[in-house]
């Protein structure tokens, strides 16, 4: 009986406890909210909200209780989600002065100290500003255009042979490879294969318990992330031996020689060592086997429900395929750009998609923004996805309509579209992505008609279909 008191009094003394943090918040000027149940927080709701059809709906529950900024503890941390863009925008520009990245320790940890994703202050800006400039430069493109062109008709024509396809899979096949091929110059063959194997092994640990015991996912991806780091320090040693870096005219095929090159030429002090490159060049594959596989699939299952924008999107790619054939030309990557239907449909694609639903920043010290206070240790977490399907921001934002983007200045700086982020760390791979899904979107529309079946969108813990999405397709009338 006495034990039984005695837990009691431990349950009051707890909630007692957090009653008194939240009245000490309040004074302090913390948005409104609700830490939720000790420990746990409001985790529950939010994992539930993220299994359902509309993960959006934790944070509309408490915007509609507490006003668009608000507290809340999720996964054991208390933190601040604004669903607001003028502080979204806050939090994304101030990097490293005011707002550092916060990651699961199971990110932190598989990545490591040197990771893109901690680094801060200049040696993130000059990260940042290197891959931008490679990404953005006109050789890079060209490249990118036929290398990706010729994998997607070569995938395109075996699937005729092999309903029903997966998109999902197939997706996966496609800018995985490329994109190591971008990165490393490896093609196919057995290292390449490795390394699809042991990435694929490795980034199934990004978010689960970091445990690390024998036979626990966590220690299974830790270990998968030794074989690429042994396999990627092979392949810069090989490189690093046979570059000529006193020849400045060289050219630049890769991430690696860009790296290495920039490593050679900075002082002791900035200059990368090897694994550390070999890390950042491991976290670039990311989009190929996430990102961009979810855009590409998603972009197929909205067209699928919308019959008259993939009308419309057939059209625009006839006209460009028909010039292309009577000209007998190669597709130059500002043709593919210059798709203006095609774009919108990958604006809206990605504005639903939500792929990356939100950014998580930490604040070094106390801040004030539009009257909120952020604790120094709090993190905000900036929604996106809130942004997005907001109706105050799009008409029916349930709706896959490309043709809102006639009226709606699809750029990112646009403070209301930011499936890339935003600021300092905006994706530099924004331009790189957007060719790529107007690639496989021009060929697969001009290859084939489809069916898909039924399938389910899954948002939790990252976005994927349900059944991989499913299509039974049909070759049309036209050469492939």
């Amino acid at each position: 009986m006495e034990w039984i008191i005695g837990c009691w009094v431990l349950i009051g003394i707890v909630i007692g406890w957090y009653w008194l943090k939240e009245k000490k918040l309040e004074k302090r000027g913390v948005p409104k909210g609700s830490l939720g149940w000790p420990f746990i927080g409001e985790t529950l709701d939010f994992i539930a909200c993220g299994y359902s059809s509309k993960p959006v709906n934790f944070m509309d529950k408490r915007k509609s209780l507490y006003g668009k900024v608000f507290r809340t503890n999720i996964l054991g941390t208390p933190i601040i989600v604004s669903t607001d863009t003028e502080v979204n925008k806050v939090v994304l520009l101030n990097q490293g002065n005011i707002f550092i990245p916060a990651y699961p320790k199971s990110v932190r940890e598989l990545f490591g100290k040197n990771s893109i994703l901690h680094t801060n202050g200049s040696p993130h800006k000059r990260m940042h500003a290197l891959i931008l400039g490679f990404l953005r430069s006109a050789p890079l493109k060209a490249r990118v255009t036929k290398v990706f062109e010729n994998s997607v008709k070569l995938s395109l024509a075996t699937w005729k042979d092999k309903n029903p396809i997966y998109v999902q899979n197939e997706s996966k096949k496609l800018t995985f490879d490329v994109l190591v091929n971008t990165l490393t110059s490896v093609g196919p063959g057995e290292n390449l294969n490795f390394l699809r194997s042991d990435f694929q092994e490795f980034i199934k640990g990004l978010i689960c318990l970091p445990i690390n015991l024998p036979g626990t996912r966590f220690y299974k991806s830790l270990k998968a992330k030794e074989r690429l780091m042994k396999r990627m320090m092979t392949i810069l040693q090989k490189r690093k031996e046979s570059m000529n870096f006193t020849d400045e005219k060289a050219p630049i095929n890769d991430a690696v020689d860009l790296l290495l090159r920039d490593s050679s030429e900075s002082s002791e002090k900035q200059s990368l060592p090897l694994d550390s490159i070999s890390g950042n060049i491991i976290e670039m594959m990311i989009p190929g086997d996430e990102t961009m596989v979810t855009a590409m699939t998603l972009a197929v299952k909205f067209l699928s429900d919308s019959p008259v924008a993939l009308q419309k999107l057939v059209e625009e790619n006839m006209e460009l395929k028909k010039r292309k054939t009577d000209s007998g030309e190669d597709y130059a990557w500002s043709e593919y750009m210059s798709l203006q239907f095609t774009q919108n449909v990958i604006s809206e694609t990605l504005r639903m998609a939500n792929i990356i639903n939100g950014v998580w920043r930490k604040a070094l010290k106390d801040v004030e923004i539009k009257g909120y206070s952020i604790p120094q240790g709090w993190c905000v977490l900036a929604s996106f996805i809130s942004v997005h399907m907001n109706e105050d921001n799009y008409e029916n934002p349930y709706q896959f309509n490309p043709w809102r983007w006639e009226k709606v200045e699809a750029t990112v700086n646009n403070n209301f579209f930011t499936p890339f982020g935003g600021g300092q760390r905006l994706c530099p791979g924004l331009e790189y992505s957007r060719l790529q899904l107007s690639i496989f979107l021009h060929h697969l529309v001009t290859t084939y008609r489809w069916v898909a079946q039924q399938d389910e969108i899954v948002y939790f813990p990252t976005v994927k279909m349900k059944r991989k999405l499913p299509i039974t397709v049909t070759s049309i009338n036209t050469t492939p």
